[in-house]
């Protein structure tokens, strides 16, 4: 089986499932039965999604369907965390959905709906990492919104209403700028193409880009910007975020913080990458430096100040959202490498803290921060799992986040771009202040009246435990296919001709920080 084949299988396993799950009657049907569909079809998608990662880190890129679908060494990180996170986030969810059955608070129709739009979900997100038709990369984040707003509005209270309300309004106006910004590039690309067929296609664009208007592509990136930056996050487009993210399940909660976020910033990227190629990268990282800067400063005090358990995380993915999007501002081998290694590290941790949440949420019946205290003795693996999890999102060694923070805080310094460096070096401040006394409340002190000692079930630990293997292992040491595949994803940012330009180029940002230019790794590490 060639590669194109089993994209095109990985992509159709979790439509199926939605498919099938939608046609089947939701009252005669066991809800084993769903769950075992569901399970079946993400099992697809990490084997599928993992043999084609490793295929494009070893090998050449994928296409399929005549080029409408393309998987690159940029491409393919952001898969990665797909094929890792939604089977993870999917095992959870059977006993995350069996405790709000047993809790009445979901019932039959409920169970089918989550599950079917949870493929749906998959499904819409492996489109949009996939997609090399840029009107196609359009339509794949408008259908995560309409997949993921059933999800958020399972719960069918006031509040969950009122969060899915929110968010496919906002979400949909945001993106209506995304599609402003597409037209215009595919309008200029087919004025200038010598076929106007291929001008839907980011691979034919690319080689082109030079040939387009210059005034045209400014305009079309800050259209995207503020389109799909509306998805993923960035300031003032937030708005959607802490409510869809506080109301939906947490498996839910999980995936759209960990993975969701993270498409959106690589259809910004495709965009910026265009825009570069055309009038330079000083335009485009003026705009992700100013989206970055706002976002980290308001939402680091928001994480500071909120009460409310993913409240709190999901601000947190706005200030994380924002870090990445000022090391796409700072530009370089060095901005553009911490970027892309904050997208797999917090898409990893904070997959990990809302499933940690989900457990918090089982055990206390609340979010409320006030009203949970000594988790260390009610649940004691939780405990542990969720002490090490905000430590992992403070940043602290030897987690991946303080690799990615470090990287950052090198990139400014290279850039020569100071003031940066110390609004996020107060940020990160705030947020490890925060994030401590998260932990001091909320793992120390005494156990509330009324809630019993015993951790949950093993089902709902073993995906936290997975992640956090993960998070580690990438804070120690990043495993040699993937920083290979990190330097290649630089490489295509950067527009280089090959991965080994975008590792000369890493070498010389090192180089310029080091005092012994003639060995830059062994001084600054």
């Amino acid at each position: 089986m060639d590669y194109s084949t089993l994209l095109i299988i990985m992509l159709g396993c979790p439509l199926a499932a939605a498919l099938l799950i939608a046609v089947l009657p939701s009252r005669s049907v066991p809800q084993g039965i769903y769950a075992a569909i569901h399970l079946v079809s993400l099992a697809g998608v990490a084997v599928a999604g993992l043999a084609l990662v490793a295929s494009v880190f070893f090998g050449a890129d994928v296409f399929a369907l005549g080029g409408w679908f393309h998987l690159d060494g940029l491409s393919a990180l952001f898969l990665g965390l797909i094929a890792v996170i939604a089977p993870c986030t999917g095992v959870y969810s059977l006993p995350y959905v069996a405790h709000d059955v047993a809790d009445g608070r979901l019932g039959p129709s409920q169970v089918k709906q989550y599950y079917a739009f949870f493929s749906l979900f998959v499904f819409s997100m492996i489109l949009a990492v996939t997609s090399n038709n840029i009107i196609m990369m359009w339509v794949s984040v408008e259908a995560t919104t309409l997949s993921t707003v059933f999800l958020v509005g399972v719960y069918r209270t006031k509040l969950a209403l009122e969060a899915a309300w929110k968010y496919v309004i906002v979400c949909t106006a945001g993106v209506a700028f995304g599609l402003f910004g597409t037209l215009l590039v595919y309008a200029n690309a087919a004025d200038v193409m010598a076929d106007a067929h291929q001008a839907v296609f980011w691979t034919a664009i690319l080689p082109n880009a030079s040939l387009l208007d210059p005034s045209l592509m400014m305009i079309a990136f800050v259209f995207a910007a503020i389109g799909f930056g509306t998805k993923a996050g960035l300031f003032p487009m937030h708005t959607w975020l802490p409510d869809a993210h506080s109301e939906a399940p947490s498996p839910v909660s999980a995936l759209l913080s960990g993975v969701l976020l993270k498409c959106a910033i690589l259809i910004v990227l495709r965009f910026y990458i265009l825009t570069a190629a055309n009038v330079g990268p000083d335009f485009p990282q003026m705009v992700m430096m100013i989206l970055g800067v706002l976002s980290v400063a308001y939402a680091a005090f928001e994480v500071y100040r909120q009460g409310d358990l993913k409240r709190k995380l999901a601000y947190s993915s706005c200030e994380n959202v924002g870090l990445i999007a000022v090391c796409l501002g700072l530009g370089g081998p060095l901005g553009i490498i911490a970027a892309l290694v904050h997208c797999v590290a917090h898409g990893l941790t904070k997959a990990l803290m809302f499933c940690l949440a989900g457990n918090v949420m089982m055990k206390y019946h609340t979010r409320d921060l006030g009203r949970i205290g000594g988790l260390l003795k009610a649940a004691p693996v939780t405990g542990v799992l969720f002490v090490a999890g905000c430590l992992a999102l403070a940043g602290f060694p030897p987690f991946a986040l303080f690799v990615s923070e470090m990287a950052m805080i090198l990139a400014g310094v290279a850039a020569d771009c100071w003031w940066a460096v110390v609004l996020v070096l107060a940020a990160l401040v705030v947020v490890i202040m925060a994030l401590v006394r998260m932990i001091a409340g909320s793992c120390l002190g005494r156990v509330p009246e009324g809630v019993s000692r015993g951790d949950v079930g093993v089902l709902a630990l073993v995906p936290e435990a997975v992640l956090l293997a993960l998070v580690v292992m990438l804070g120690v040491a990043l495993p040699g296919p993937l920083a290979s595949s990190i330097e290649d994803a630089t490489a295509i940012v950067m527009n280089c001709e090959s991965a080994c330009e975008g590792a000369s180029l890493f070498d010389d940002a090192l180089a310029a920080l080091a005092d012994d230019p003639a060995k830059p790794e062994e001084v600054l590490l």
